[in-house]
């Protein structure tokens, strides 16, 4: 009985003691998650001496503040990435941690005067021609709910290990809230091996939104992959390379069928920043792509070049200011162009002669701005444009041409762990026969993490 009460006394002072250093590293980093200490093995051996408490207490410590500083080493900003997480578990010497976290988030909105045919405000799900049905829509959706679990290990051998894992409800048809696994990977010695974000993507360039698709130039999607990025040169420089599985999505004929791809896209990346923290930086990227398909013709197995080129960043102009930006040119690229993902547009039939199959023109760029008028409030807003462009003119009318994309918005959080949001979209959408359609959305947002 003895024993307990020792041991309960200096975990309550190993709790009060990291509280007091917890409410300190706040004040600099803004975060003070809860963390548990955990031992998965026992002693034989029990010191009753004041300062053997004490040097437990210390080493407690020291484990939960290493605990936390792995995370925040690890935490990644940007686009629709999680929060840090609000609980970690860590063993005494911090060897292993387990964090876990998430949000419910609940939107709801109505489409005026013009519809996008989807939970997101999608360009090209704009109908032409409009009808009755396509002239006004409401809608509310927590499908963008999240979970995730973090896991690290500090390994002798190996380093740093991180495994991750995330998911929301977007799995099924919209309506069904079939769970979805969004990443799943583990990184370690520079390596990441599983399900991520294309590394094609710039995760900082875009600004927040409540449209979960986002700008329509942007190019948020997930792939399997392998990928090695190192950063040198005192962080400023940052390089990644990586094999992903392709999503090819062509328009055939009667001359060409689909068959299995056989190489991955190799998209790669240079990246510089700058200023204090890092906060502020330019990328420019590549993707190569070769997409294979069966020549009904000939029997023969073919394959054309998909290339693609990017410039991206972020930039903290002023304290209260950031700028955000994209660019992208390419041709049979669709999987790395949000508003694109899915449209068959890789390659088509050539017009001139249907016996031929080419890749298509293809570029977009975003801007927008981040205005911060408190800690808790912030307003954006900013223009995204895609084209496709002719080649040997077009395989059929009713084939996008251009889409644009404007937002506004305002978020404000009510406490640490609650926000609200309200955004204005406008988008169009344009054929190649010149025929065209408009939306109109307004929509609000509530979300809590956890």
């Amino acid at each position: 009985m003895k024993t307990f009460r020792l041991l309960l006394v200096a975990l309550l002072l190993a709790g009060t003691a990291s509280a007091q250093r917890y409410e300190r590293k706040a004040m600099r980093s803004d975060y003070s998650p809860t963390v548990y200490l955990i031992s998965l093995h026992q002693t034989d051996t029990i010191y009753y001496s004041p300062q053997a408490v004490q040097q437990a207490v210390a080493l407690n410590n020291l484990a939960m503040d290493n605990a936390i500083q792995d995370y925040l080493d690890t935490h990644r900003f940007g686009f629709q990435q999680t929060e840090k997480p609000q609980f970690i578990f860590t063993t005494k010497n911090n060897r292993f941690s387990l964090a876990m976290g998430g949000f419910v988030q609940m939107r709801a909105g109505v489409d005026l005067g013009g519809i996008s045919d989807n939970l997101d405000f999608v360009p090209y799900d704009i109908p032409i021609p409009a009808t009755y049905d396509t002239h006004k829509q409401m809608f509310m959706d927590a499908s963008t709910s999240r979970l995730f679990f973090k896991a690290i290990t500090n390994s002798d051998m190996l380093g740093r290990v991180v495994v991750y894992m995330d998911a929301d409800f977007r799995g099924g048809a919209p309506g069904s809230y079939t769970p979805r696994i969004r990443s799943a990977y583990v990184s370690l010695l520079g390596f990441t091996l599983g399900r991520d974000v294309t590394t094609f993507c710039d995760l900082s360039a875009a600004p927040t939104t409540i449209d979960f698709q986002g700008p329509n130039a942007y190019n948020f999607n997930f792939a399997t992959m392998i990928r090695y990025e190192v950063s040198f040169a005192r962080d400023k420089m940052t390089f990644g390379i990586a094999a992903e599985m392709p999503e090819v999505s062509g328009t055939y004929n009667d001359y060409f069928a689909p068959v299995k791809q056989r190489i991955p896209d190799f998209p790669a990346y240079l990246q510089f920043a700058w200023g204090p923290n890092r906060e502020s930086h330019i990328r420019a990227s590549g993707v190569i792509r070769n997409m294979y398909l069966h020549n009904m013709r000939t029997g023969n197995n073919t394959s054309l070049l998909g290339w693609g080129a990017q410039f991206s960043g972020t930039i903290k102009a002023f304290r209260w200011l950031r700028l955000f930006m994209n660019g992208v040119y390419g041709e049979g690229i669709t999987p790395y162009i949000q508003d694109l993902t899915g449209s068959g547009l890789d390659f088509t039939p050539d017009p001139e002669n249907p016996a031929k199959i080419q890749t298509m023109p293809m570029w977009g760029w975003q801007a927008a701005a981040q205005f911060n008028l408190s800690p808790r409030l912030f307003v954006s807003g900013g223009y995204s444009q895609v084209n496709v462009e002719k080649n040997h003119g077009y395989y059929a009318p009713d084939e996008y041409k251009k889409g644009q994309y404007i937002f506004g918005n305002i978020f404000y959080g009510l406490s640490p762990r609650c926000r609200i949001a309200a955004e204005y979209l406008y988008g169009t959408r344009e054929n190649m026969n010149n025929a065209d359609g408009h939306a109109n959305r307004i929509q609000m947002m509530l979300q809590y993490s956890f």
